[in-house]
């Protein structure tokens, strides 16, 4: 079919699975054929909209378009989109924020509705129904199964040989779910390909580049994060609390990931080691290349457009040390409790008791959404938050009397690293963490004001202000800067 014939399957109020996690793997061309019918409709004076299911979040091609065409009812789990992001905080978009591993399982357990339409970006598939993936996995296998009609964007610049990265499977459900057999970074329980029933699939044929953007380089700040972060791990091994050989590594995606991933592979003191995560970035196909990186496993390859073309090239040499599996493994808790992994992910706000919010500005502003920083946290062998001290010229401080949004709640926080150090919160009394956070990891601006608050807190467990707990909050609404605070009581 072309595109435009794969779009009109689609009908006003159907839930919609797309394939791909972050933009590796998601379709490009059938979504954008889908807007277009949407505008036309909309310009009849007809409804058009869709429930959208995806892996994480998406390209332009689907959020941006999609959005843009005011063709979405709700969404789910994790978006990056600016377009997306402004219908959702003015409430034209109804959006749920859920942690990435649970959405495969909840679609299948009948809490999200029904999935009438899967669309699948493939490398290959098959007459008899088996469908390789490209780049990308996130909950392809399960909106494939539960789909009526499955759509397969056969995407000719990802290659036929990617056959072998994938390993395929959905969890069993409750009450008779078995342990997951996977035990170290490299096992498979699964398949190589999706088994669809072949009368439900149409092919849309297309050759669209992946439209992944480069990260910004390394800066002073960054950079001094991410030896922070190698300095903590060097520690940790001589005061025998990690093994020497390591254990493997979660990093969230962007720029500080980039960073804190580069200090490690340019450490001498921290051994060559393995990667189980959820997105596998630039900086670990770097390290791989040099033999710092061992293996790693994934849920998507989001890494830059010359990146992936490098990976297309050695694909030999890439598949021996490469897995890309669903979410609901790449992001398992069990899993990541069993094989120790060390989650680093970032902060966007941090209270000085150590809850973190990864989502909301000022409490009421979607960003992102929590995507899988909860699921490797409260699994890992060490969970540990790294954010920039302040934004805006300083104008924002990263650290606050309490977060005006809480995602990761201080029992599931171990460690804080910020550029000016670390604050290690295991074992610590909420008075002492305060100290150690406001010491080690906050702008120096901001320290004597954190300071006059913790002093200010009413005496108990944990001393909290709830007269001034969001004076910071209130000086940025009120004045522009967080500096210009004024206590109420």
């Amino acid at each position: 079919m072309t595109a435009e014939e794969a779009a009109a399957l689609i009908n006003n109020d159907d839930n919609v699975g797309f394939s791909g996690f972050t933009h590796a793997g998601c379709p490009k061309v059938v979504p954008v054929a889908l807007a277009k019918r949407a505008e036309a409709e909309h310009a009849k004076g007809n409804p058009f909209k869709i429930g959208m299911f995806t892996g994480a979040s998406t390209g332009d091609s689907i959020d941006g378009q999609l959005s843009r065409a005011q063709a979405i009812k709700f969404r789910t789990p994790y978006q990056t989109n600016k377009d997306l992001r402004n219908a959702i905080n003015s409430g034209e978009v109804k959006y749920f924020d859920l942690h990435l591993s649970t959405l495969a399982q909840d679609i299948r357990y009948g809490f999200m509705g029904p999935v009438d339409v899967a669309i699948i970006e493939a490398c290959d598939v098959t007459e008899n129904g088996e469908i390789v993936p490209t780049c990308g996995v996130g909950i392809s296998p399960t909106v494939a199964r539960l789909a009526k009609i499955v759509i397969v964007e056969l995407n000719s610049w990802n290659p036929k040989g990617m056959r072998g990265m994938h390993d395929l499977s959905e969890l069993q459900d409750p009450p008779y779910r078995d342990e997951i057999g996977i035990k170290t970074v490299r096992d498979r329980v699964g398949l190589d390909h999706i088994k669809v029933d072949p009368s439900k699939i149409v092919v849309v044929e297309g050759n669209t580049p992946n439209e992944g953007g480069c990260f910004a380089p390394v800066d002073e700040i960054t950079a001094k994060i991410g030896d922070n972060v190698a300095n903590f791990f060097v520690n940790e091994m001589a005061e025998g609390r990690m093994p020497k050989s390591f254990l493997p590594v979660q990093s969230g995606v962007g720029n500080i990931a980039n960073a804190v991933l580069a200090s490690m592979g340019e450490s001498k003191d921290i051994p060559d080691f393995e990667v189980y995560t959820e997105v596998i970035q630039d900086a670990v196909i770097g390290l791989m290349e040099t033999g710092r990186i061992k293996f790693a496993s994934g849920c998507s390859l989001t890494v830059s457009n010359p990146c992936i073309e490098k990976i297309y090239q050695n694909l030999d040499f890439f598949k021996e040390r490469i897995v890309l599996r669903p979410s609901e493994y790449s992001n398992n808790p069990e899993i990541v409790r069993r094989l120790g992994v060390i989650a680093i992910n970032t902060a966007l706000e941090a209270d000085i008791f150590g809850n973190i919010n990864s989502t909301h500005v000022t409490g009421n502003k979607m960003m992102n959404g929590v995507g899988g920083s909860g699921d490797f946290t409260r699994g890992a062998y060490v969970s540990i938050f790294v954010t920039p001290s302040v934004a805006k010229g300083g104008k924002i401080s990263a650290f606050v009397p309490m977060v005006s949004h809480m995602d990761h709640s201080e029992h599931s926080v171990k460690i804080i690293i910020s550029e000016y150090g670390i604050a290690d919160l295991r074992g610590k009394s909420p008075r002492e963490r305060a100290e150690l956070i406001i010491e080690n990891c906050v702008h120096p601006d901001y320290r004597p004001l954190l300071r006059e608050y913790l002093e200010r807190g009413e005496q108990g467990q944990t001393p909290v202000n709830l007269y001034d707990a969001f004076a910071f909050h209130e000086a940025l609404m009120e004045t522009g800067d967080m500096k210009n605070v004024k206590w109420r009581k």
